[in-house]
């Protein structure tokens, strides 16, 4: 049986396991780090044989490493919608409705709007986390 199904079995968290997500977050640090180094290095190689933000190829015995070039098109929206003011094309511009909930919140608190009336609009989310240090006994 691997370690992964016996951990998955226990319903208990021992020091062990602890200490062990410990070191591995460690780890993986460590290894996160490194990689980024090494990334960089090929970057730059790539960078210099085949010039800045270009796809390019290097390879290495049995290894291979290729650089592609990923590009997407963005429109800086305050300009954009002017310019298309400027050019009575109206039927471009998204018209979005949304809440000022920041206006709705302060309205809340000073009893200007219910809070029940909106109870069912509040959306709660929540996400979960995981953190584990050495403490120094």
């Amino acid at each position: 049986m691997s370690k992964a199904t016996e951990l998955e079995k226990s319903s208990e968290v021992s020091e062990d396991m602890l200490k062990k997500y410990y070191d591995l977050n460690l780890q993986k640090r460590e290894l996160e780090k490194e990689m980024n180094q090494i990334k960089k290095q090929i970057h730059n190689y790539l960078d210099v044989t085949f010039r800045n933000e270009q796809k390019g190829e290097v390879k290495r015995g049995k290894y291979k490493a290729q650089r592609t070039i990923r590009s997407s098109i963005s429109y800086d929206e305050e300009k954009t919608v002017q310019k298309l003011e400027e050019l009575n094309l109206e039927d471009f511009i998204l018209q979005v409705k949304q809440p000022d909930t920041e206006k709705l919140e302060a309205a809340i608190k000073i009893d200007i709007v219910k809070e029940e009336d909106f109870k069912d609009c509040k959306l709660n989310k929540r996400s979960q986390a995981i953190t584990v240090k050495e403490l120094s006994i």
